[in-house]
């Protein structure tokens, strides 16, 4: 496939819902490629339909399905931006970490932190090659101790220090380390019930902070949404 100049692709996980939904809409309506990745295809196939974009339904905690993934972007002719905001939450209801099981613990940081570094290795040199950019979705879980989110914490807090590491380690890319605040999702009111979710921004809110950075290209580092 010939690669357009002018056209900028991204490959955002967990794109079926949530803030991965509302950034690709975004992307969409400025021309940007899309190639978007979540677990449920019935509710991904919709969404690429609606956006024109290509959709590969996985779990990126599978090797195979980041291998498909890679070899999409391949197939695009390289990459601008990847968005690991695919995330799970862990335990529920949210244990201490005293009896927190560990078996899910092991799964969460496969999920949460392995499966975004895999990605980030089988893209980077398309990401080098367009000097382009990482966001990594990560939580104020990473840096405040709030009971009973120590598990998700965790992965969150390993996830902020591999992009801190990324950054430093690539010059070529830049690496930024979201935190979007409380957003009233599906995984908010698993956690802590929808109805105190519901009183939480939409996700459609921290898109605009996500585009100031695409657009103006500041140095890496962590953000946090306003």
């Amino acid at each position: 496939m010939t690669r357009q100049d002018t056209t900028k692709t991204a490959l955002i996980t967990g794109a079926s819902r949530g803030l991965g939904l509302a950034l690709a809409r975004s992307l969409a309506a400025d021309g940007w490629r899309l190639i978007l990745t979540a677990r449920g295809v019935d509710a991904l196939k919709p969404v690429a339909d609606e956006l024109g974009a290509l959709a590969i339904a996985g779990d990126v905690a599978d090797p195979g399905h980041r291998d498909r993934l890679a070899h999409a972007v391949h197939d695009q002719g390289g990459l601008d931006l990847l968005v690991n905001n695919a995330s799970g939450l862990g335990a529920v209801p949210l244990p201490p970490l005293a009896g927190y099981p560990i078996d899910t613990l092991e799964d969460l940081f496969r999920s949460n932190v392995l499966a975004p570094l895999a990605l980030i290795q089988l893209t980077l040199r398309g990401l080098r090659e367009r000097r382009g950019a990482i966001v990594n979705i990560s939580s104020d879980a990473a840096v405040e101790p709030y009971e009973g989110w120590g598990g998700y914490g965790a992965t969150k807090a390993a996830l902020e220090q591999i992009s801190g590491v990324l950054a430093a380690e690539e010059p070529d890319v830049l690496v930024w380390w979201v935190d979007p605040g409380e957003m009233n999702t599906a995984m908010l009111a698993d956690a802590v019930g929808a109805e105190e979710a519901s009183a939480a921004a939409g996700p459609e809110a921290v898109v605009p902070t996500l585009r100031r950075l695409i657009a103006e290209r500041p140095a890496s580092g962590r953000v946090r949404h306003e």
